[in-house]
């Protein structure tokens, strides 16, 4: 499991969904991809049930540690939006049982539209 408690962060780039592909025998019925951001080797795909983390080990990196955030148990999430000489966005999000879990956006990013999203979600 990726070690959310030690200050783990990701900086992401907005990538194509194909991304999600050797995600969907993990998929649970009627679940969806919603958007894929991609660092270096790791990988965050937001669906409409949950966030998976994958985490890429190994030199070849053909072993992965998928990790399920479920929606459902966000208590707290903040936006952090870019600014003029900040151009990274961050979202932060705050589960029952494991703690914070921040995400950092780079490039263009509508972090207001996964905030949207993820409160839809949180807020049912």
């Amino acid at each position: 499991m990726i070690d959310f408690q030690n200050g783990s962060l990701f900086k992401l780039k907005k990538c194509d969904n194909s991304i999600a592909d050797d995600l969907m025998p993990l998929f649970v019925a009627d679940e969806e991809v919603i958007g894929c951001y991609k660092c270096v080797r790791d990988h965050v795909v937001f669906t409409n049930k949950r966030i998976i983390a994958v985490n890429v080990q190994g030199l070849t990196g053909k072993k992965k540690d998928y990790t399920s955030l479920p929606y459902s148990k966000i208590q707290v999430f903040s936006i952090e939006t870019a600014g003029l000489f900040d151009l990274d966005s961050e979202l932060e999000l705050y589960f029952s049982g494991i703690g914070k879990v921040k995400f950092e956006f780079s490039g263009s990013c509508d972090i207001i539209q996964i905030g949207k999203v993820i409160g839809a979600f949180v807020l049912r």
